[in-house]
């Protein structure tokens, strides 16, 4: 089942309700992110910022839609992303347009829009949208973060962004992941490769799955791409690219290997390694984790896009990036066991028995000087204030009283260690907290 126009589908997955009876639920195939779990993802992409920082990436955001050729010339127009999955509409001035399906091809499109000086290097994390059926890490509206570096077709480049990739894999916690590598050759030593992939695949179709025993001539490469058991044994003794790559190609590949065995990331080589995308050409690859189960247990890749600038209008530039799925790697990290980090508690909680204008000068001051602060609200009782205070985890309450406020004075308790309580005016209190940076 599958509608590439979402809004007019003749195919439901739920019975439509009436207004009375409605009752409002995030779509199929989509999921809300709420705390304590979006500081996961919060940190998740804090560290990659950091990481692609130390890279010299620059950040850069695209919209979530494009023009559908963008997606139809990049990625390919019989490919199953576009032909099956890609969500594609008309606007009200009458543009096909798509939600985007994944991330390279928006910023190719950007580049080749504004035209950056080269070497560019940009990173970015978006939602991605495809049509398919919900699995456990693999939703229809799923999240990622990525780099692209556009202008330089030196392997080094190659290098750096798989070590990139990697070291951010690794600082999250990761050990059960291994990188897998291939080279998709270019337009001059692929064609004949192909030519003889398909005709071993013609003498198999029909040992193919469904789908790729009536499509296989479309796209050759796309069958060592498929899962299902029919097309992996039939394509067990495929020829392999590596005896067909050119020379350029294959010192291209061999400078990578050498790169990453320099800088200590192992890789495994991987003929089958295509991607699944046109735009590919040199060095693929691919990261997936053993400890999720089944053919989905990848958590990222990407590859060598030399031809991509060019199909969507620009100048001849090589490029090179990756994708990581955000829901991918937290599921990979949850199967290894990796505790998930927590928000941090606030420093201070406010109990705030008065009518609140020492509080909120108190809970101003501190948040303007970077100290995480909470405080009651609605004129609770005390004793409930105080255990919204200790369920917040705070280390201490400020506590304002009537005497307090008159005397523009709080109330330090300590609420993890036995220490005795004291009093300190307004004005001391954010002293201490600008000279220390904390309360206590």
């Amino acid at each position: 089942m599958c509608s590439r126009h979402f809004d007019s589908s003749p195919v439901r997955e739920a019975e439509s309700v009436s207004d009375e009876t409605f009752a409002p639920r995030a779509p199929t195939g989509t999921h809300d992110v709420l705390p304590p779990e979006s500081w996961r993802w919060q940190r998740f992409v804090d560290a990659f910022a950091r990481r692609a920082d130390t890279f010299g990436f620059g950040m850069v955001h695209t919209p979530i839609f494009e023009d559908a050729r963008v997606f139809r010339r990049g990625i390919g127009a019989d490919s199953e992303v576009v032909g099956k999955e890609m969500y594609e509409f008309e606007d009200r001035g009458g543009r096909q347009l798509a939600l985007r399906p994944e991330g390279t091809a928006s910023i190719v499109r950007a580049f080749v829009q504004h035209r950056p000086s080269t070497p560019w290097r940009a990173w970015y994390v978006t939602p991605s949208f495809r049509y398919e059926r919900p699995q456990a890490g693999r939703f229809r509206q799923h999240h990622q973060v990525g780099v692209e570096a556009l202008g330089s077709q030196d392997p080094d480049v190659d290098v750096e962004v798989i070590s990139l990739a990697w070291g951010f894999l690794s600082g999250l916690g990761l050990r059960q992941v291994s990188l897998q590598l291939n080279s998709m050759g270019c337009a001059v030593c692929r064609p004949n490769y192909v030519e003889a992939l398909g005709a071993m695949l013609a003498r198999r179709a029909s040992a193919l799955c469904d789908e790729h025993s009536a499509r296989y001539a479309a796209n050759p490469l796309r069958v060592l791409d498929c899962k299902k058991a029919q097309c992996i044994a039939a394509t067990e003794d495929a020829p392999k690219i590596a005896a067909a790559l050119c020379d350029e190609c294959a010192q291209h590949h061999e400078r990578v290997q050498s790169g990453l065995d320099e800088i200590g990331v192992a890789f495994v080589e991987n003929p089958r390694l295509v991607r699944g995308f046109d735009y590919y050409t040199r060095t693929t690859f691919e990261f997936t984790s053993s400890a999720l189960e089944g053919a989905q247990n990848a958590v990222g890749g990407g590859g060598r896009y030399d031809g991509l600038v060019e199909m969507l209008g620009g100048p001849a530039t090589p490029g090179i990036g990756f994708g990581v799925g955000i829901e991918r790697a937290l599921l990979a990290l949850d199967a290894e066991g990796v505790a998930p980090q927590l928000p941090p508690a606030p420093m201070a909680f406010v109990v705030d028995l008065t009518d609140g204008e020492p509080a909120r000068r108190v809970v101003a001051e501190l948040r303007e000087l970077g100290l995480k602060v909470e405080r009651a609200y609605d004129g609770r009782s005390m004793k409930s204030q105080m255990k919204a205070a200790d369920r917040s985890g705070a280390a201490l309450a400020l506590i304002i009283g009537a005497q307090e406020a008159a005397t523009q004075s709080v109330t330090i308790r300590m609420l993890r260690e036995d220490v005795p309580q004291r009093t300190v005016t307004i004005t001391e209190l954010v002293q201490e907290a600008r000279t220390t940076g904390v309360i206590g």
